[in-house]
């Protein structure tokens, strides 16, 4: 019986040394490596739950091995490098080129953002902000205006044939001008006063602002010194055609000082010939502020229009 029982001990010894070396290999492996096969994997799995409660941390197995759910080898590969192609993959160069946000990596949109818009873009914000270039072409068109308007009056006054009035250009500019009044009615007073005094001309200065002819001049009285004919501290003239709400785009150089000269003689005009009055200050700044005081005044209380028969 001894005898028979080793006799099967060897067969069995026999048949698992010589069993597929390939088949156990492969049960070896689905077994975990350890022995046991599929029951002792189990019986693991269920002492574990007990004991743990959690799952140890699952280790990266080589890719395409027999504890990997992914393919082969050369399958897993070109998975892997099929995932990572649209990472890698350039963007188009429209999307660049206008400058799209999220365009490129990292690194290219930090570097885009140091670079600032592209020309595109550029050309967008520029089209967006296009109003902030109305005023500088509105600014230049109006000085082309007054220069054109400033050239014509001073041919026009050349051509006078009275020499009621000459210009000469302070500092040749030609927004700048002193006019020399010759003339003014010599059965007044004040034309009396010239005679006396050897004075040829009254001589004024005529500032033009940038929107002339759609705003006046400011014009005051250098010499000599008046008083009265609406003339008034630094040589301020109170006239409403002077002021915005009276001025006209029509009216001229020329026919602005035939006017100053008839306000002169309805007026009472005179020569200041007083000493302490002819020492008082006479500036342009106080011309200025005698003007802002008058304007604001008659625009509260009114203009006087003088009557059709005073001229």
């Amino acid at each position: 019986m001894a005898t028979l029982l080793r006799k099967i001990g060897l067969i069995r010894l026999h048949n698992r040394d010589t069993e597929d070396p390939k088949h156990h290999h492969n049960n070896h492996r689905a077994g975990g490596g350890g022995g046991g096969g599929p029951q002792s994997a189990a019986l693991r799995g269920k002492g574990g739950a007990k004991s743990g409660g959690h799952k140890p941390p699952q280790q990266p197995h080589p890719a395409g091995g027999a504890g990997d759910a992914s393919p082969g080898p050369g399958k897993g590969k070109g998975k892997r490098a099929a995932e990572l192609a649209p990472r890698d993959k350039a963007p188009p160069p429209a999307a660049v080129a206008a400058g799209a946000p999220g365009a490129g990596g990292p690194r290219e949109r930090a570097a885009g953002a140091r670079a600032g818009p592209g020309p595109a873009a550029a050309a967008a914000a520029a089209a967006a902000a296009g109003g902030s270039l109305v005023p500088a072409a509105r600014q230049q068109h109006c000085a082309q205006v007054r220069s054109r308007r400033l050239m014509k009056e001073l041919r026009d006054i050349a051509r006078l044939s009275d020499r009621f009035i000459s210009v000469e250009l302070v500092d040749e500019s030609l927004f700048d001008w002193n006019v020399k009044l010759h003339q003014v009615d010599k059965d007044s007073v004040l034309w009396q006063d010239m005679k006396e005094t050897n004075t040829e001309f009254i001589l004024l200065n005529l500032t033009f602002p940038d929107n002339f002819p759609f705003s006046p001049p400011f014009m005051r009285v250098l010499s000599p010194r008046l008083e009265n004919g609406y003339v008034l501290d630094g040589g301020a003239i109170c006239m409403e055609l002077l002021t915005p709400r009276g001025w006209s785009s029509a009216y001229t150089v020329e026919a602005v000082m035939r006017q100053f000269a008839a306000s002169l003689v309805k007026g009472q005009g005179r020569i200041c010939r007083k000493a302490g009055k002819s020492k008082k200050s006479f500036s342009r700044k106080e011309a200025e502020a005698t003007f802002k005081s008058l304007v604001k005044t008659h625009e509260k209380y009114g203009w006087v229009t003088p009557p059709v028969s005073d001229g």
